[in-house]
C-alpha cells in the first residue's frame, strides 16, 4: 500500500473535523450528518478514510472529562461505525474491522483517558450492532479477551463498561466463560457502580439467582435496589424456590433504605401479587410455605394492609372460606381450614382491631367533626372485625378443636385460631365457662410422641413447652389469660391441673412422658405468674412442687426429663425470695455433671439466678465458705481438675461457671436450642454482667478483663463460627461496651494483653500445628487486636444527666486517669516488648512486632505529659528490640517523633520518682533507670537511593590524611538526612519527603536528576490523579 502524504489527507480530515463538529454540537443532526460521513467513506479508499477518521478521532481519547459534547461525539462514532451501507457492503465492512483493531489497541494503552474512551465506545458498538451484522469469529474473539481484561482494570469506569461490553455475551452457551468472569468478579468488586453494572448485566439463571439474592445485603442502597429491580424484571415467582422468595421478601421488607424497601413492595405487589396470584394475598401466602417461614408470611400481611393492597369488605366472614376452602353441606361448618387463610384471617383480625383501637384514641383526643369522622371509622373497622370473626365462642371452640382433632399436621392452623381469641369477648359468664372447660381441655392434653423401629417412644417438639412448642404454649397461656383474667385465679386453674398429673409422678407409676406433661404446666405457671404468694394455699404448695416434682424430676434418669426439671427450678428460683438450698445445690450439682445438653440449661438457669439475685445471693444460699480466685486478684485462674467430679466445687458461682469455659465437650453444640453449646450460653451471659458490671459490685472488678478476655477468645476462635446466636449476641455487645463508662475502656487495655497472649501460637503454652493453622492463628490474633484498639477508640455515649462542655472531648476519657485511655495501652506494650529476652523465637519475633505495630497506632492526648516522657524513655529501649524488623523500627521511630513534638518541654527530664508513681498505678514492673542515659531515638531517615552515586574529580593537589578525614566527615555531614522538625499533625509521606528534598536543596549544592527518577515521579503523580471525572457528570 502506498503511503500518502499528510498533505494529501488534509481535505479528507478537514471534511471529517466539520462533520464531527457539527455532530458535538446536537444530536438532531446525527442522522443527517451520518450520511454525510456514509457517502465520505464510500467515496474514499477505506485505508484512507481510516486513517484520517482514526487521526480526526484522536482527541476525544486525550479528554479526560464527560462533558456532553465529547459524549455525543462517542455516540456519533460508535453509530457511524455500526452503520452498514447496502451500496458499498465491502468498504463498510472493511472500515468496521479496521476500527474495531484500532480500538483493541487502545484498551491496552499505558494512558487511563485512552484505555477509558476505547472501551467505551466498543461498549456503545456492542450494545447497538444489530442481531444480523456479519463479523468475522477471529474478530470478535480477539474483541472479547480485550475486554475481559479490562474487567480487572484499576480504573472503576472501565471496569464498569467492559462488564457493559461483555453482557451482550453473557446468556450465550457458546461464552460461558463471560458469566463465570462476571459472578467470579461481583463479591471481589470494591466499586458500587461496577458491582451495579454486573448486576444487570446477569442473565436469568439458576446459577445467577443466588448471586442476585446475595446482592440484597450489599452495603449501598443503589446496589440493593438494582437487586429487586433484577428479581422483577428477570425472575418470575414460580421460577424461585421457597426458600429464596422468604429471603428476598425478609430482607426487603426490613431494609434500612425506604427506596429499596419500595422497591420490594413493587416487586412483591406488581410481579407476585397481580401477575402471578391475581391480586389474591391469599394464594401469595401459598408460595410462601408459612407454617415454616411464619414470620415471612406476618410480615407480608402486614405490609400489604399497611400498603391498602387488601380489599376488605362486609362479606367475608370465617365460613366463607370454610365453605370455599371445603365442599361441605350447609350447617356442616367446621371443617378444616388452609394454613394460608389461618394466617390471612389472624393477621387481618389483628389489623382491623389495632385500626379501631387507633381510630378510637383519635376520636377521643380530637371533639366536633373531626372526632365524629374517626368514631366513624372506629365503628366500620369493629363492624367488619364482627362479621369476621366467630357468631359465638361455641362456634369457635369447636372450630379449634375439629383442627386438634385432626392431628399434628393440623397445630399450626389451631395455634393461628387460639390467637383469635385476643379479640373475642369473654365477659360473658356463658361463654366464660365453656372456654374455661376448653381450656382445663388444653392443659391436660399429653405430649405428642411418636415410636421409633426399636419401639422407643420419641416425643415430638422441645420436650419442655405445653403442646411440645412454645408458640403453642404462648397462645394456650394468651387464651386462658383471656377467660381467667381475674388475679390469682389462672394460678388457682393451672395447680388443680398440676395437683392431677402430679399423682403419679410422686407414686412413682408414671412414664417419662406423663412427667414431661407435667414439668410443662409447672413451667408454664412458672413463667406467667408474677410472685410465688399467687400460688401459696391452692391445691399444692410451692415447697411440694420443689421437693416432689422439681427436685425428683433434675434426677430423673431421662434426659429431657432432667432439662424440662431444671428449667422450671431456674424460673422457680427467680421468683424465690430467699434462694433455697437444694435448688442450688442441684443446679450446681447438674452443670457439673451432667451431659452437655442438660450443662446447657443447668448454665442458663445459674446465669438467669446470678443476673436476677446477685452471684453473693446465690453463694449465700448455700451456707458454707466457697473459696474465689477472682475475690483474691489473681491475674491468672488455675484451671478446674473436672475428672474430679465425685462432689461439689467448694467454688463461688462465677468462678464456677467461668472454668466452664476449659471444658473442651461444652464446645460442642448440641442438638437442640439451636445448635447452641454451653460456651456460648457462658458468653452470652458474662456479657450482660460486664455490661452491666455496676449492678453487680460483689463481683471484683479485677476479674473483668479475664472475662472479657475468654469472650474475645470466643468471638475470634474459628470453632464458633457456626454459631449465629453467639456471634450477633458478642458483636451487639463488643458496639455498645466501650461506649457506656470509662471503667469499661480501662477494662479494654487490661485485657489487651492476657488476649493476645492466649490467641497467639506459641505464647503462655497455646498450642499450634502446621504452617497454616499457626499463619491462620496469628492473623486472627491481629485482627483481635485490631479489634481491641478500635473498640478502645471509640467514642463515649453521652449522659442526660452530665452537662455538655464544648471545650471538652467527649470521646477521650478523664485527663486524671491516663490508665483508661491509649496512654496506659502503649506503655504496657512497651513494657511486655522489654519483657523478652534479646534471643527470641521465632514465635516471640512475631509476637513482638505484632504488639509493636500496634503501639505506633495509639495516639497520646498533649494534656498527659508525664506519660508522654515517660514513653519517649521507653521508645529507646523498645526500638533497639525491635530492631530486627526494619519497618516496625520505622514506625517506632515515626511515634518518637510525634511524641517529641507533644513534649511542652522536651528538653527536660522525667523525675524516677514521677516514673515510678506512673508505673505503680499501672501495676508494672520494669526498670527505667538505664533509660536516662539512653541516646533519643533518631529520626526517621530518607530512604538511600539504589543509583549508584557518580564519582567526583579528584582535585590535582594532593591532600594529606587529617585534610581527607575532615572532608568525609564534612561530606557525611551533608549527605545525611537533616532533622525535620515535627508538627503537631502527622504530614503525608509525600510532604514528608518533599520538605525534607527542600532542606537538603538548601544546605547542599543541587545534585541533577536522572532521567529515570523524573519519570518514576511522573508515574507517581499519575497515579495520585484522580480517576477520570467530569462537572456535569460523574462516573
Amino acid at each position: 500500500m502506498a503511503i500518502q502524504h499528510p498533505d494529501e489527507q488534509a481535505p479528507l480530515k478537514q471534511k471529517l473535523a466539520r462533520i464531527l463538529d457539527e455532530a458535538r454540537s446536537s444530536r438532531a443532526s446525527h442522522l443527517r450528518k451520518l450520511k454525510d460521513l456514509s457517502s465520505l467513506r464510500s467515496s474514499t479508499p477505506t485505508p484512507q478514510f481510516f486513517t484520517a477518521f482514526s487521526q480526526t478521532l484522536t482527541p476525544v481519547f486525550t479528554t479526560q472529562r464527560r462533558i456532553a459534547s465529547v459524549e455525543r461525539i462517542v455516540q456519533f462514532a460508535a453509530v457511524f461505525a455500526c452503520l452498514r451501507d447496502p451500496n458499498d457492503a465491502e468498504s463498510s465492512d472493511g472500515f468496521f474491522e479496521m476500527f474495531l483493531r484500532f480500538l483493541i489497541g487502545g484498551t491496552t494503552a499505558a494512558n487511563r483517558t485512552a484505555r477509558f474512551r476505547a472501551c467505551q465506545i466498543i461498549s456503545e458498538i456492542i450494545m447497538r450492532l444489530p442481531d444480523d451484522a456479519e463479523v468475522s469469529d477471529e474478530l470478535w474473539d480477539e474483541v472479547i479477551d480485550c475486554i475481559k481484561v479490562r474487567v480487572g482494570d484499576k480504573v472503576p469506569v472501565i471496569r464498569t463498561y467492559a462488564v457493559r461490553a461483555l453482557s451482550r455475551f453473557a446468556n450465550d452457551a457458546e461464552n460461558s466463560d463471560i458469566l463465570e468472569l462476571l459472578l467470579e468478579t461481583l463479591p471481589k468488586e470494591q466499586n458500587p457502580d461496577v458491582r451495579k453494572t454486573i448486576l444487570l448485566s446477569l442473565p436469568p439463571s439458576n446459577a445467577t439467582s443466588s448471586a442476585i439474592i446475595d446482592c440484597t445485603l450489599d452495603v449501598s442502597e443503589s446496589v440493593r435496589k438494582a437487586a429487586y429491580c433484577v428479581l422483577a424484571s428477570k425472575f418470575p415467582l414460580q421460577s424461585l424456590s421457597i426458600k429464596q422468595r422468604t429471603i428476598i421478601l425478609k430482607r426487603g421488607l426490613a431494609d434500612r433504605s425506604t427506596a429499596v424497601t419500595k422497591e420490594c413492595l413493587r416487586l412483591m405487589k406488581d410481579e407476585w401479587l397481580v401477575k402471578s396470584c391475581n391480586g389474591d394475598p391469599i394464594e401469595l401466602l401459598k408460595y410462601l410455605d408459612v407454617e415454616t417461614y411464619e414470620s415471612i408470611g406476618v410480615s407480608v400481611m402486614e405490609a400489604l394492609l399497611k400498603a391498602g393492597l387488601v380489599k376488605l369488605h362486609g362479606g367475608q366472614s370465617i365460613k366463607q372460606f370454610l365453605s370455599s376452602e371445603s365442599n361441605t353441606t350447609e350447617g356442616s361448618s367446621t371443617e378444616p381450614v388452609d394454613a394460608e387463610v389461618a394466617l390471612y384471617l389472624r393477621t387481618l383480625c389483628k389489623h382491623l382491631q389495632t385500626e379501631a383501637q387507633a381510630k378510637g384514641s383519635d376520636a377521643a383526643m380530637t371533639s366536633g367533626t373531626e372526632a365524629a369522622v374517626y368514631a366513624s371509622e372506629a365503628s366500620d373497622s369493629n363492624d367488619l372485625l364482627e362479621k369476621i370473626l366467630p357468631e359465638s365462642v361455641s362456634e369457635y371452640i369447636e372450630l379449634i378443636k375439629t383442627h386438634i382433632d385432626a392431628g399434628q399436621t393440623n397445630r399450626f392452623i389451631a395455634r393461628q385460631l387460639l390467637l383469635l381469641a385476643a379479640m373475642l369477648d369473654f365477659s360473658d359468664a356463658t361463654n366464660r365457662k365453656v372456654a374455661a372447660v376448653f381450656v382445663l381441655e388444653l392443659l391436660n392434653s399429653p405430649l405428642q410422641h411418636e415410636v421409633d423401629e426399636d419401639g422407643n417412644k420419641v416425643v415430638i417438639g422441645d420436650g419442655i413447652s405445653l403442646g411440645g412448642e412454645r408458640d403453642w404454649a404462648d397462645a394456650v397461656f394468651g387464651l386462658a389469660k383471656k377467660v381467667h383474667s381475674t388475679q390469682g385465679v389462672f394460678e388457682e386453674v393451672v395447680l388443680g391441673v398440676v395437683a392431677e398429673l402430679a399423682r403419679p409422678c410422686r407414686e412413682r407409676t408414671a412414664d417419662f412422658l406423663d412427667w414431661m406433661h407435667c414439668l410443662s404446666v409447672i413451667g408454664l405457671l412458672l413463667e406467667h405468674t408474677q410472685s410465688l404468694r399467687w400460688i401459696y394455699g391452692k391445691s399444692i404448695e410451692p415447697s411440694e412442687i420443689l421437693q416432689s416434682l422439681l427436685l425428683p424430676g433434675a434426677k430423673h434418669i431421662h434426659l429431657d426429663v432432667q432439662r424440662a426439671a431444671i428449667r422450671c427450678l431456674g424460673l422457680f428460683g427467680i421468683l424465690e425470695r430467699n434462694l433455697s438450698e437444694e435448688l442450688i445445690k442441684q443446679l450446681r450439682l447438674s452443670f457439673i455433671k451432667g451431659p452437655s445438653l442438660v450443662s446447657s440449661m443447668a448454665t442458663k438457669a445459674l446465669m438467669d439466678l446470678a443476673t436476677w439475685h446477685g452471684p453473693h445471693e446465690v453463694d449465700k444460699a448455700l451456707n458454707r465458705d466457697l473459696l474465689s480466685q477472682f475475690r483474691d486478684h489473681a491475674k491468672t485462674i488455675d484451671p478446674v481438675d473436672w475428672s474430679d467430679t465425685n462432689e461439689d466445687f467448694e467454688i463461688e458461682l462465677i468462678d464456677l461457671l467461668y472454668a466452664g469455659f476449659d471444658r473442651l465437650d461444652f464446645s460442642k453444640p448440641s442438638d437442640v436450642d439451636d445448635g447452641e453449646s454451653v460456651h456460648a450460653v457462658l458468653a452470652e451471659g458474662f456479657a450482660k454482667i460486664l455490661l452491666l458490671s455496676e449492678n453487680y459490685p460483689s463481683i471484683p472488678v479485677s476479674s473483668h478483663p479475664l472475662l472479657l478476655t475468654k469472650l474475645i477468645n470466643l468471638y475470634f476462635n474459628s470453632k464458633t463460627s457456626d454459631f449465629q446466636r453467639l456471634k450477633q449476641c458478642l458483636s451487639v455487645f463488643f458496639e455498645h461496651y466501650p461506649s457506656l463508662s470509662v471503667k469499661h475502656k480501662k477494662c479494654i487495655c487490661n485485657a489487651f494483653l492476657p488476649a493476645m497472649r492466649s490467641m497467639w501460637p506459641g505464647i503462655n503454652g497455646t498450642a499450634g500445628g502446621s504452617n497454616v493453622i499457626v499463619s491462620n492463628m496469628r492473623k486472627r490474633a491481629i485482627q483481635a487486636s485490631r479489634f481491641m484498639l478500635q473498640m478502645l477508640q471509640a467514642p463515649l455515649y453521652p449522659k442526660e444527666t452530665e452537662q455538655v462542655d464544648e471545650n471538652v472531648d467527649k470521646n477521650l476519657p478523664d485527663q486524671n486517669e491516663f490508665d483508661c485511655g491509649e496512654e496506659g495501652l502503649a506503655i504496657c506494650i512497651a513494657a511486655e516488648i522489654l519483657s523478652f529476652q534479646k534471643k527470641k523465637n521465632a514465635a516471640e519475633k512475631s509476637y513482638v512486632s505484632a504488639i509493636s505495630k500496634i503501639l505506633a497506632l495509639l495516639r497520646f492526648r498533649p494534656t498527659e505529659q508525664v506519660p508522654i516522657k515517660l514513653m519517649r524513655r521507653l521508645l529507646n529501649r523498645v526500638s533497639e528490640a525491635v530492631s530486627a524488623d526494619k519497618e516496625v523500627v520505622k514506625e517506632v521511630k515515626q511515634m518518637a517523633e510525634r511524641l517529641k513534638a507533644s513534649d511542652e518541654s522536651p528538653d527536660e527530664p522525667l523525675e524516677s520518682d514521677q516514673a515510678r508513681l506512673l508505673l505503680e498505678k499501672l501495676d508494672l514492673q520494669l526498670d527505667i533507670d538505664d533509660d536516662e542515659c539512653a541516646p533519643e531515638v533518631e529520626p526517621t531517615p530518607l530512604p538511600k537511593s539504589t543509583k549508584p552515586v557518580r564519582a567526583r574529580r579528584r582535585t590535582r593537589r594532593e591532600k594529606d590524611s587529617s585534610e581527607e578525614d575532615e572532608d568525609e566527615d564534612e561530606t557525611s555531614q551533608n549527605t545525611a538526612a537533616p532533622t525535620i522538625p515535627v508538627m503537631a499533625s502527622v504530614r503525608t509521606q509525600r510532604a514528608s519527603k518533599s520538605a525534607a528534598l527542600s532542606k537538603m536543596v538548601s544546605s547542599i549544592k543541587p545534585v541533577k536528576i536522572d532521567d529515570d527518577l523524573e519519570e518514576g515521579e511522573e508515574d507517581e503523580d499519575e497515579d495520585d490523579e484522580s480517576e477520570v471525572t467530569s462537572e456535569d457528570e460523574s462516573f
